[in-house]
């Protein structure tokens, strides 16, 4: 037990690492073809926290194991909205000045809403999945059509996140090093949660919910706490709901798009109702004066808490 719990928070700490260095590999690459530090610093808040994530899910599915990564998925955002938003307001109260934000955050209220309408029938099939992704590239269109409304400060501030050396020898580097590391990494993880669940009496699909989601999203939680004390709740909202947006609809989508998925009945009764009463919690605390307190960050984390000692209640 010992070897498989070392196995799996070195399999994360590779994730993290890998991550990080495919994200500043990416973003120098970007910005060295011609990209505008803006732009690439948009793509990033969308995509590059979701990374950790997709890796395992394609490892997972790879291997047969697609309840684990639709676990995975749907746990990671549960877990976004309720500790790393939630915590992020408990070390500072939040608040957003870029007027994307809640468009983005009804989007994803819609994506969950979605969500549970596909699993009603108990599967999400090739189409489904199809629909998902194309409605993701769609989100992300909006989204970066949308981005150019913002206030100069706020577009300085984004650009600001994506700032990286652009050489070439070294961008390359980075991406080979994360390559490496995002293989093991996700090689580790899924082996290790697979042994773990077994040994703790939990389904693939628990396994992914539960320890894999919230491992994957430790690192996001200690950088949204800390960019939260600097006062730069766009940077945490911006992570919080691309990497949500992210999950549902590309990861689950294409996982669904490769091979269809099953839902257990106690999916669609239990996590995707979670997952839509989160969203659709964070929406009003948000959608009026556009700042999240500490109160209010308290009672998303408890949330989540009270969410996961029911499942494990019902085990």
């Amino acid at each position: 037990m010992a070897a498989t719990l070392g196995l799996f928070a070195l399999g994360l700490l590779l994730l993290a690492l890998g991550g990080d260095s495919a994200v500043k590999g990416v973003s120098g690459l970007a910005q060295r073809l011609g990209m505008r530090p803006f732009v690439a610093g948009v793509l990033l808040l969308a995509l590059a926290t979701s990374l950790p994530e997709l890796v395992v899910n394609l490892r997972a599915v790879s291997i047969g194991q697609g309840h684990l990564a639709l676990g995975n998925a749907v746990g990671s955002t549960l877990a976004n909205l309720g500790l790393t938003l939630g915590l992020a307001a408990l070390a500072a109260p939040l608040l957003l000045r870029a007027r994307l934000l809640l468009p983005q955050l009804a989007m994803l209220v819609a994506a969950a809403v979605a969500m549970v309408a596909l699993g009603l029938d108990g599967h999400i099939g090739r189409p489904d999945g199809l629909a998902l992704v194309v409605a993701y590239v769609l989100v992300l269109a909006f989204v970066l059509r949308r981005s150019t409304l913002e206030a100069r400060q706020v577009q300085e501030g984004i650009a600001a996140y994506a700032a990286t050396r652009t050489g070439l020898g070294l961008n390359l580097l980075r991406l080979a090093i994360a390559l490496a590391l995002l293989w093991f990494g996700a090689r580790w993880v899924v082996a290790a949660a697979l042994e773990l669940g077994q040994a703790w009496g939990l389904t693939p699909l628990l396994a992914g919910l539960l320890p894999v989601a919230i491992g994957t999203t430790l690192p996001e939680i200690a950088a949204a706490v800390a960019a939260a004390r600097r006062g730069q709740g766009d940077m945490v909202a911006g992570h919080v709901f691309g990497s949500s947006l992210c999950n549902l609809l590309l990861v689950v989508g294409g996982a669904a798009a490769v091979r269809p998925l099953a839902l257990p009945a106690s999916f669609v009764r239990l996590e995707l109702p979670a997952l839509l009463a989160l969203a659709l919690l964070a929406l009003p605390m948000l959608g009026g004066d556009r700042r999240l307190s500490r109160g209010e960050g308290g009672v998303l984390a408890a949330v989540f808490a009270a969410w996961v000692v029911l499942e494990l209640v019902l085990l």
